[in-house]
């Protein structure tokens, strides 16, 4: 299975630090943000990851070079502006292939188990998500689950990570360069059931703001 980055946002309620950085460039408990997503990936087992990137997007691919570092081939999908998350994912797809693929958040840090993902989307599914805790800034979450099953309302909602696992199919519909978000797909993936998700209840963190990246540094240094 390959796994994709996505690095392409502005990082607006992070400047100025976005102005001269890119956002999964600025640093982290001693490395870049990236950087433990692409440890994580290659300790799981992966080998073909791709990056995509806009906005001071030649910084990402000058840090991390090909990925030889980590043991992993990193390919990048560059876009002239931001195209969201869907646009990127299908703007890529000819880099990821037809197999179903990880797509992991590049603005989150999280111990979630990526090799554990590998075989979890079945043969009727199109989108595998990993939901969390609502953080206080999400308070009223994205989905609700029941059993595996996502649903769009529910007694208990959680958030959204940003990390799943999507069949190519999930983008049908969207063409390359297009700018699409990714939301609309889900929710239609939803009320024909073929979305699924597990909860993470371990470490997770929506870096957005420099406030939330300086105590999440200051975590992982006091460790």
């Amino acid at each position: 299975m390959k796994a994709m980055i996505l690095a392409a946002g502005r990082g607006e309620r992070m400047r100025p630090l976005t102005d001269v950085t890119p956002k999964p460039l600025l640093p982290v408990g001693g490395k870049p943000l990236i950087v433990w997503h692409l440890e994580r990936l290659a300790a799981a087992g992966f080998k073909e990851v791709v990056i995509n990137h806009a906005h001071l997007g030649q910084q990402i691919e000058d840090v991390l070079g090909d990925g030889s570092q980590w043991g992993i081939a990193i390919r990048y999908s560059p876009e002239s502006s931001a195209l969201e998350t869907a646009g990127g994912i299908v703007n890529a797809l000819s880099l990821l292939g037809d197999a179903p693929f990880l797509v992991v958040n590049g603005d989150v840090f999280c111990d979630v188990d990526f090799g554990g993902l590998r075989d979890c989307l079945q043969p009727d599914q199109l989108a595998y998500l990993v939901l969390v805790d609502n953080p206080p800034q999400h308070a009223h979450g994205d989905f609700a689950l029941d059993s595996g099953k996502l649903l769009l309302d529910g007694m208990q909602r959680l958030t959204f990570s940003g990390i799943a696992v999507y069949d190519p199919t999930l983008f049908h519909g969207v063409l390359p360069g297009e700018v699409a978000k990714l939301a609309p797909l889900l929710h239609e993936a939803v009320m024909r059931g073929q979305a699924a998700a597990c909860h993470h209840a371990g470490i997770w963190h929506d870096i957005g703001t420099p406030e939330r990246l300086q105590r999440l540094d200051q975590e992982l240094r006091a460790k």
